[in-house]
């Protein structure tokens, strides 16, 4: 090690490569647990040629890399699994490179986060079609396309993965890998695809074949004018349908619900003077200083007792080039919520997430200082209620556990595209925070949480609970997000096609030692591990 941290020292300065055992431990954490292994230590390169000289000092040295972005993952994504293990900080590599107007396309480095990029891009008049998750004043580019992700733009243009044109990456040998037309020589870096797909090999791969280093996203013209709907429901399936038939029309940019406990957390967790801020974005995003003033009125004076006998509530978001279009779409998906025996709420939800897109992550604990994580399962329409129940039967089976240990759960819904919904069941309950928490929850936040004690017992529970949604998925034929070292990504593929995953990866990391365990890719000596 003592050879190593001098190399690193020397290629990236000495606040650049981090041995701090706290630091360490802190890295060696995401949302939702800590890995049994700490990290030896964490390299921040600067640009691509720190990290491809990163890379290959590291690999020579026999250790095994875990790239992370933002960190904001809750699959262990990211998490050593091994002993000898280095984690790549890639937040240092935030510039954006170019913003191509005239070629309608962006360049960033993988580290810049979906707020940055959005800010450069705001008085442009552009926007990449997929731009950003919930998640975005943290999470990263390059991070989203390893997890593949999904929220602002979703419903018209699908994941992060969907935006992408093309890649620079960086392999543990330090080679550097070109994807899309931008491997042309001679070319630019344009369009995608270019014979075999090459770029789509290295989205959502969970930082196991190769280290991004630079993407390049699609651009497209701004829609600037939004229309907002909300709508209560009394059944799951009612709401099923109804975001079904929106998706499918192609009406919503975001098209998201929650069912009657997780609303309740949201209204509960939310201050004063959050709300304060909440109306000074919705009255700045207005196109006109009196509409904006009249919104914010109208949200003043609604507060919140609108939700108190809403169950299932979806929020909606239109937006076109053209403002009379996107109040066609509008009245269109009123009439889908009509015929599906839904009601038009007030859309207070709707309109602050569109004014107020990328908020500190306080959401990632509960109202009350409890731990907080989710699982999900993408799958098609026609399989959303078969899902829906099945979780629910999970539930009761574990019903007595779950009271006794004070074990909440709630729903997020989400659809994506025109075919697919994310069924996304979340988890509350009393624990202790960790160190990660502390690090992105606002200090204003934490200190006015009394906290809870260590509670091994229903961290216990929720990890069991948490496994059997995922035997549940596996059954159901449902595909994931952010797959890290979570779902089980070998066991639900065919043979022959995880015997393609495993022979990409054998051909780029022949040693198995970028992210090991991630997808399912263990070394020969760590085979039938688990990754939590």
């Amino acid at each position: 090690m003592k050879k190593l941290t001098s190399q690193m020292i020397s290629l990236l300065g000495a606040e650049n490569f981090i041995t701090d055992k706290t630091e360490c431990i802190y890295y060696s954490q995401d949302v939702y647990r800590a890995s049994s292994h700490v990290t030896c230590g964490v390299m921040r390169p600067g640009n691509m040629t720190e990290l491809s000289a990163g890379v290959k000092i590291a690999a020579m040295a026999g250790y095994s890399l875990f790239p992370r972005g933002g960190g904001v993952s809750y699959t262990s994504g990211y998490l050593p699994t091994v002993e000898k293990s280095l984690t790549i900080d890639t937040t240092r590599m935030n510039r954006i490179l170019e913003i191509n107007q005239q070629d309608m396309y962006v360049t960033v480095e993988c580290g810049c986060r979906w707020v940055d990029l959005y800010e450069a891009l705001k008085n442009t008049g552009l926007r990449t079609p997929f731009w950003g998750t919930l998640s975005g004043i943290s999470a990263t580019v390059g991070g989203s396309l390893s997890q593949n992700s999904i929220f602002f733009g979703s419903g018209h243009y699908g994941t992060a993965a969907d935006s992408v044109i093309g890649m620079k990456l960086v392999t543990i040998g330090g080679d550097i890998i070109t994807t899309g037309s931008g491997a042309v020589k001679g070319g630019s870096v344009f369009f995608r695809h270019y014979g075999p797909d090459l770029t789509g090999l290295f989205t959502s791969d969970a930082g196991a074949l190769a280290v991004k280093a630079t993407i390049t996203l699609r651009l497209m013209a701004e829609t600037p004018h939004k229309v907002f709907g909300s709508f209560n429901f009394q059944t799951s399936n009612d709401m099923f349908a109804a975001m079904a038939e929106i998706a499918r029309q192609g009406l919503a940019s975001e098209c998201f619900g929650f069912d009657p406990y997780l609303q309740s957390q949201r209204m509960k967790r939310e201050s004063l003077a959050k709300d304060v801020k909440a109306l000074t974005g919705v009255v700045k995003a207005n196109s006109s200083l009196l509409g904006g003033l009249k919104e914010g009125a109208k949200m003043a004076l609604s507060g919140r007792r609108y939700m108190d006998e809403v169950r299932y509530s979806v929020h909606i978001i239109t937006e076109h080039k053209y403002d009379g279009v996107a109040e066609h779409y509008m009245a269109d998906i009123r009439a889908i919520a009509k015929k599906c025996n839904g009601e038009e709420i007030e859309n207070t939800i709707p309109k602050v997430i569109s004014a107020n897109p990328f908020t500190p992550l306080n959401n990632m604990i509960g109202p009350a200082g409890e731990r907080w994580s989710p699982v999900h399962a993408l799958v098609p329409h026609s399989r959303a209620d078969k899902l829906q129940s099945a979780i629910e039967a999970v539930y009761t089976k574990f019903a007595k556990d779950m009271a006794e240990y004070n074990i909440g759960t709630g729903y997020l819904y989400t659809t994506v595209g025109t075919s697919a919904v994310v069924i996304e069941p979340v988890f509350f309950w009393p624990d202790a925070l960790l160190p990660f928490h502390h690090q992105h929850v606002e200090k204003s936040v934490l200190k006015a949480m009394k906290g809870f004690p260590e509670n091994n017992q229903a961290r216990s529970v929720v990890q069991k609970i948490r496994e059997s949604l995922i035997d549940l998925f596996l059954a159901q034929g449902a595909v994931h997000f952010q797959i890290g070292k979570t779902y089980k990504y070998k066991q639900g593929l065919h043979d022959n096609s995880y015997q393609l995953v495993e022979s990409l990866k054998k051909n780029l990391d022949p040693q198995l030692r970028l992210n090991p365990g991630a997808l399912g890719l263990w070394p020969d000596d760590d085979k039938g591990k688990k990754g939590e």
